[in-house]
């Protein structure tokens, strides 16, 4: 490939993770909710892990590629992070119950398996046939 070929496409990778940038700041400030502005800052995070490959490619180094690492991580640790706090839990969940509480629910539990074991007919467990059903 000729050194003008490879310059070219170098720099419209470089105009189009400028333009992916540009928009993802654009949507970071916008909003209009938090996970709009988490989405951005991952989508520029993406890009600037590009911007960086792409120099690495372009200058023919390898030692940015910790780089890419270390930013990738951040990066998904970040949305991690972000995506756990900003998640809606049921207001009970979080709650430690107490031993009384527990037994309450293991109490009704098993009524209701009684109640289940009970509503159940002799007939369905002893091997005889369900009316209708063709031997």
């Amino acid at each position: 490939m000729s050194d003008t070929v490879y310059l070219v496409v170098v720099i419209a990778a470089a105009a189009l993770l400028a333009a992916g940038a540009t928009l993802a700041t654009v949507r970071a400030e916008r909003g209009p909710t938090m996970l709009d502005r988490t989405i951005a800052l991952d989508v520029f995070t993406t890009t600037l892990v590009g911007a960086i490959a792409l120099e690495a490619a372009f200058s023919r180094r390898t030692d940015t590629i910790p780089i890419l690492v270390v930013l990738s991580l951040v990066g998904f640790v970040g949305s991690v992070t972000i995506a756990r706090f900003a998640s809606v839990e049921p207001e009970d969940e979080g709650r430690i119950r107490t031993a009384d509480e527990i037994a309450a629910e293991d109490a009704a539990r098993q009524e209701a398996e009684d109640a289940d074991r009970e509503g159940a007919s002799d007939a369905d467990h002893h091997g005889t046939t369900p009316e209708g059903e063709v031997r």
